[in-house]
């Protein structure tokens, strides 16, 4: 039988606002840079939402989600296609975890396609496509994969290779052609475009922002993200995210249930 936003209990209900709260500079929290090619993980609670903005138009976002609180719990790649009836996320869309509850949801996406199936660059095929840059000769200017960035940071928090499941890739746009072969598409992206990760959980974001597997770009020139979090709150009853398909009204529920 399905589950609805009603079947919660009265004093269930009273904990979800009416709206989350828009962006505004009052509510910000902390803004920080991460430059293309580099890597960052940090908690982000329950109500905050994480702003990526694209400052060049060139930037690859690939990122990871756990549980804080029980990391064995992750971002899913086939239940949240399948759930929601997609092959790329954007706007009014969530990253569920395994569990079937909402991690991060999607209220604002003015880039509108982020790539969910095509993993990230390992260091094998970054050499292949780009050849060597190391620390010892090229200091901050070193060449970086993302599978080598999102180990550095799964490393920092008791996680390992064995943890590497499958990501997203945000601000990158990756299309069949009628041969079935992906492609990637740089056409969409543009300088400014910004896409706001509103968290239902308390978690554990890791981030790299090194190029996309297949960026068919010559050099190695990952462009820079500014990460700005801020106090937003959950989703509202009405949220578009929450009602844009009866799955996610579920997941909701289940979030929901999680903090009881």
């Amino acid at each position: 039988m399905p589950i609805t936003f009603d079947d919660l209990p009265a004093l269930a209900r009273t904990a979800v606002p009416a709206t989350s709260t828009a962006f505004s500079p009052e509510l910000v929290l902390w803004h920080e840079l991460l430059p293309g090619g580099c890597h960052w993980s940090g908690l982000l609670r329950r109500g905050n939402t994480l702003r990526l903005t694209d400052l060049s138009g060139t930037a690859n976002v690939s990122a990871l989600f756990f549980n804080q609180e029980e990391k064995t719990e992750r971002y899913n790649v086939p239940d949240t296609l399948k759930a929601q009836h997609t092959a790329y996320l954007t706007q009014g869309h969530v990253c569920y975890s395994d569990m079937g509850r909402v991690l991060c949801s999607i209220p604002t996406d003015t880039c509108g396609w982020h790539d969910t199936v095509c993993g990230v660059l390992d260091t094998a095929a970054l050499e292949k496509k780009y050849g060597q840059a190391s620390y010892q000769t090229h200091r901050n200017s070193m060449y970086r994969s993302g599978q080598e960035g999102l180990l550095v940071e799964l490393n920092k928090w008791g996680l390992g290779r064995r943890d590497m499941n499958g990501n997203a890739n945000f601000f990158s746009k990756v299309t069949a052609n009628a041969a079935g072969q992906l492609q990637f598409d740089r056409a969409h992206r543009a300088p400014g475009q910004v896409v706001d990760l509103r968290f239902e959980m308390n978690v554990l974001v890791l981030l790299s922002a090194a190029p996309h597997p297949l960026d068919d770009a010559p050099s190695y020139a990952p462009g820079d993200v500014q990460l700005t979090a801020w106090r937003s709150g959950t989703a509202g009853v009405n949220d578009p995210c929450r009602l844009s398909c009866p799955e996610n009204g579920r997941g909701f529920i289940n979030t929901e249930r999680w903090f009881l």
